[in-house]
C-alpha cells in the first residue's frame, strides 16, 4: 500500500509531520502489509467561491503515480449542507480531502489519526478488508455513499461552528500575529509610561474602583481590536446569500484571533509598566501623593493596569501591522483571497 500524504504549509503540515510514523504503524499493523508513506506540502487553490480547484490537486497526485491513496489536510475551512465539513472522499481521483479547521483549536494526535484511518477506510474498494482502528468521535458520522462513491463527514450541528471558528482562531496563530504589532507596542508602551511619572493618574487610578478599572481595559482593548479591524479592510462581507454564513465564520474567527493578540500585548504591558513603577516609584512618595499610610502592592497594579489601558488607546491607535506583505496571510480570509488570486493569475497565464 502506498499512501500520499499532503498537507497545505504551516500548521497542517506540522500536524501531518507529528502523526506520519504513527500513522505508517498503525496501517501496517492493520493491514498486515508492507506501506509506504510519502509526505509532501503544497497549497491547495480554490475557486472565487470557495469550492476546492480539484484540477491542482489532481496536478500535485499525477507527480505521485505509485500512490494508492491519497489524503490532503488543507487549512482551507469547509462548510456544505449547513455544517462544517470535516472530510470528503472523492473516490474516483483516490483522494480525501480533510479539513484542518473544522477539528477544532485541540486537535489531538489521536483524534487526527482517527479521522486519517477513517478515511482509508472509505477510500478502500468494497469488500477489502477495513482497518481495525476506524472508530470516529461521537461529533462526525459519515454520509450515505452516493452514486459517484463520494461520501462527506460532517461536524454535529450544534458544536461543529463553535469548534469551526475555534479551529480558525488557533491557525491565525494569534501569538505569531502579536509580533507583527512591534510598532503598535512600541508606541504603546511610550504612551503607557508616562503613567509612571505623573502622579495624577497615580490618584486616578488609586479613586477608580477595580470594576471601572477592568472595564476601561476592556474598552481600550475593542477600541485596538476595532481600529486594527477597519485600517487593515480584516471584516470581509459576502459577495452572495449563500456564502453569508461561511464569511459569518471568517469574520468571527478573525476577531477573536485580534482579541486573543490584542490582549496579549496588554498583559505583556501592565507587566512591564508594573516593573517599571516598582523601580522607579519609591513606596513612601506614592503613599503621601495618594494620601494612604502606605503603598501596597495593588497601586503599583492599578497604575500599571491605567496607564497600559492609556497606552493602548492613546499610543497604538493609528498604528498598524508592521508589513503588508506579512498582512495577507493574516487571516484566513486574507490567506483564501491570495489562493484565489494565484489561480486567476494561472488561468489568465494559459489563456
Amino acid at each position: 500500500m502506498h499512501v500520499l500524504l499532503i498537507s497545505d504549509p504551516g500548521p497542517p503540515s506540522r500536524r501531518v509531520a507529528s502523526i506520519q510514523d504513527e500513522f505508517l504503524d498503525h496501517l501496517q499493523q492493520d493491514f498486515e502489509t508492507e506501506v509506504t508513506v510519502d509526505v509532501c506540502t503544497k497549497t491547495l487553490r480554490v475557486h472565487a467561491d470557495h469550492q476546492l480547484e480539484l484540477s491542482t490537486l489532481d496536478a500535485i497526485v499525477a507527480q505521485y503515480p505509485d500512490a494508492d491513496l491519497v489524503i490532503m489536510l488543507t487549512d482551507i475551512p469547509r462548510h456544505t449542507q449547513g455544517k462544517p465539513l470535516i472530510a470528503e472522499v472523492l473516490p474516483a481521483r483516490k483522494v480525501a480531502v480533510i479539513s484542518c479547521p473544522t477539528l477544532g483549536a485541540m486537535t489531538t494526535k489521536r483524534r487526527l489519526l482517527k479521522i486519517y484511518m477513517s478515511c482509508v477506510n472509505q477510500l478502500l474498494p468494497d469488500g477489502h478488508v477495513p482497518a481495525k482502528r476506524n472508530r470516529l468521535p461521537r461529533w462526525g458520522q459519515w454520509s450515505n455513499r452516493t452514486e459517484s462513491g463520494r461520501r462527506t463527514l460532517h461536524a454535529h450541528t450544534f458544536t461543529g461552528g463553535t469548534r469551526l471558528v475555534l479551529g480558525m482562531t488557533m491557525a491565525n496563530e494569534p501569538l505569531r500575529m502579536a509580533r507583527k504589532l512591534s510598532r503598535a507596542m512600541a508606541a504603546a508602551a511610550a504612551t503607557g509610561a508616562f503613567g509612571v511619572f505623573y502622579s495624577s493618574i497615580w490618584q486616578m487610578s488609586h479613586h477608580l474602583s477595580t470594576l471601572r478599572l477592568i472595564s476601561i481595559g476592556i474598552i481600550a482593548i475593542a477600541v485596538m481590536v476595532g481600529w486594527l479591524l477597519t485600517i487593515n479592510r480584516l471584516w470581509d462581507r459576502p459577495v452572495n446569500e449563500r456564502l453569508a454564513q461561511v464569511v459569518f465564520y471568517y469574520n468571527l474567527s478573525t476577531v477573536l484571533t485580534l482579541i486573543v493578540c490584542v490582549t496579549g500585548l496588554y498583559a505583556l504591558l501592565v507587566v512591564g509598566i508594573l516593573a517599571g513603577s516598582l523601580i522607579v516609584i519609591d513606596p513612601e512618595f506614592m503613599a503621601q501623593t495618594i494620601h494612604r499610610p502606605e503603598a501596597r502592592l495593588t497601586n503599583y497594579l492599578d497604575i500599571a493596569w491605567l496607564s497600559a489601558a492609556m497606552g493602548v488607546v492613546a499610543g497604538a491607535l493609528g498604528s498598524s501591522f508592521d508589513s503588508d506583505i506579512d498582512l495577507k496571510n493574516l487571516t484566513h480570509a486574507q490567506r483564501l483571497r491570495s489562493r484565489v488570486y494565484i489561480a486567476q493569475d494561472d488561468e489568465t497565464g494559459t489563456s
